[in-house]
């Protein structure tokens, strides 16, 4: 994020804030403070897309992409939500309001618009991918919630109909879904202290179908040996926030790297085009990300926000 205040310091942590329980305004950065107020008039976009879930078929893969790591699936019938983010701002939830990061895209569908889920994937505890308000708005006793280890804490769980923490190579059934948790580079605390918080990417097995979902992840070698030498029919990959924080984040070159090492016939490129979180111009990570996949990038499979795909 550009000026003094750092990704780090708020989405992952607000560690500059002193914590959202201790709230005090006199520690807030004095960049951060500018930036909240450049955006209160910024109107936020709308999708040029809007994906139609109701028309998908209970047979093969279907995806929507509804902003930054949010995606739809629809894997033979079980439908699951990755990283849900509706909110109008990522970042610290005061109940009246959010401080936070803006969105620059509205997300593609509104949460009164989904299919019932019956499945939702959280990859860690970044408010970028963690929102309270979002899965609040989401709560059904009809769906399930797998999430990084030591963040069950941030949830009301009797709310759904389950709620379970997996670690780096642990796997649990959830329904048809057969799910491991995979390592991945990347860091998990929410505030100042809670380091102890995990971080995770997912294997998602139904039937023969198997669908990765990376997370958010700096580069590693940990996708060259998926869990029973699987094969993802479709990955899903971040692509942005990499300037400067590539200790976090992969580049777009990095990430197709990683797409071939894991051994996934299509790629579902996302973390970009919603929030601003770093300083490349916001078309730079897809664009770079095409110029590494060179002649192989109709294994691409979208390029904007609300676009759908379907693997028969």
């Amino acid at each position: 994020m550009a000026g003094k205040f750092g990704r780090r310091a708020f989405l992952g942590g607000a560690a500059a804030f002193g914590g959202a329980l201790a709230w005090n305004w006199n520690r807030i950065p004095f960049g951060f403070v500018q930036q909240y107020w450049r955006e209160l008039d910024r109107q936020i976009m709308t999708p040029a897309k809007t994906p139609d879930p109701k028309s998908w078929p209970d047979k093969g893969v279907h995806a929507a992409w509804l902003g930054h790591s949010t995606v739809l699936l629809k894997i033979d019938g079980v439908t699951v939500l990755t990283d849900p983010v509706f909110s109008a701002r990522a970042g610290i939830d005061l109940f009246l309001f959010t401080v936070g990061v803006k969105r620059l895209i509205d997300p593609a569908l509104t949460v009164a618009k989904l299919p019932h889920i019956d499945l939702i994937l959280i990859s860690h505890a970044h408010m970028d991918h963690l929102d309270v308000p979002s899965l609040r708005a989401l709560e059904n006793k009809g769906t399930r919630v797998i999430t990084a280890r030591e963040t069950s804490d941030l949830f009301r769980p009797k709310r759904y109909q389950s709620l379970q923490e997996l670690g780096w190579n642990e796997s649990t059934q959830a329904g048809p879904a057969r799910v491991t948790g995979l390592e991945v580079n990347h860091w998990g605390a929410r505030l100042r202290t809670d380091t102890h918080r995990g971080y995770n990417g997912y294997l998602i097995q139904v039937g023969a179908r198997q669908v990765l979902f990376a997370g958010d992840t700096a580069l590693t070698d940990s996708f060259r040996q998926l869990p029973g030498s699987a094969r993802p029919e479709l990955a899903i990959f971040p692509i942005g926030a990499y300037n400067p924080w590539i200790r976090y984040h992969c580049n777009p070159e990095q990430a197709w790297r990683m797409v071939n090492e894991a051994r996934a016939e299509v790629v579902l490129p996302v973390h970009h085009q919603t929030f601003s979180l770093s300083r490349e111009p916001i078309m730079e990570p897809l664009e770079r990300f095409y110029a590494a996949a060179g002649t192989a990038d109709r294994r691409i499979g979208w390029q904007e926000i609300g676009a759908t795909f379907h693997w028969s």
